[in-house]
């Protein structure tokens, strides 16, 4: 009995978890691959998951910030996926590589894919430069899905406020790097970056791979502890009924 009810708080307590953890992230947002420092250069990961159970995701926007806006947008391409690029005119041109920039990307749109109910995608971005003079940036985001509903997520969240309810994707800054030949560096190009984003993409699948060994091994050790006991017990009812 004892057993029994140990088992249940365990499964009632393991699902609260995930139905918390599933709740807290199921939004679209936006982290770098590695860091995203100020005045450079970094590769985003914009990730979308699709919200719905009886219908699938269409068409992501994202809006680029006007504040601060960035000249230099890179797509990379995503299986399935169409990709649009807009640009717009600045109001104050930019001074970028000892060139004068009067238009910058305003927009990026994927379309023609599909996110099915329970999974989610990722697109990337190699974006720059990077403002000196800020701390995040801002993306609003419109999701469309296959029944024509369409959540915007276009509410930008504030320091000590609870989170709204529809967040816009919010990247944080960090310091300048010192290295100026980093993708990080206030000289690094677009390349520099996509080199970077691929050694820490190498080293997080090793690390993967290395943490998915550890649990088969932990799996095999408990499949032997758990067979075991269970011989154990058949033994000792058997000698308590002899």
């Amino acid at each position: 009995m004892n057993v029994s009810r140990i088992a249940l708080v365990g499964g009632v307590a393991a699902s609260t978890v995930l139905l918390l953890a599933g709740t807290a992230s199921a939004h679209v947002s936006v982290q770098p691959q590695g860091e995203a420092a100020k005045g450079g250069y970094a590769v985003i990961n914009f990730k979308v998951p699709n919200e719905r159970d009886n219908a699938s995701t269409t068409k992501l926007e994202v809006n680029f910030p006007t504040d601060h806006p960035l000249a230099s947008v890179m797509p990379q391409p995503v299986p399935g996926w169409d990709i649009k690029v807009t640009k717009s005119k600045l109001a104050k041109p930019l001074e970028m590589h000892g060139k004068t920039i009067d238009e910058a990307v305003s927009k990026v749109t994927w379309t023609g894919g599909k996110i099915e109910p329970g999974r989610f995608q990722q697109f990337p971005l190699s974006v720059g430069q990077l403002p000196e003079d800020a701390d995040q940036l801002v993306f609003k985001a419109i999701q469309t899905y296959s029944n024509k509903e369409v959540v915007r997520w276009i509410e930008e969240p504030k320091e000590g406020a609870d989170e709204p309810e529809t967040p816009a994707p919010v990247l944080k800054l960090t310091a300048a790097a010192d290295d100026a030949h980093g993708a990080a560096g206030a000289d690094a190009k677009p390349s520099d970056a996509a080199e970077k984003s691929g050694e820490t993409t190498a080293a997080s699948a090793s690390s993967s791979d290395s943490e998915d060994n550890t649990a088969r091994v932990l799996g095999i050790v408990g499949i032997v502890i758990g067979v075991a006991g269970v011989a154990f017990g058949v033994l000792a009812g058997r000698r308590r009924t002899a």
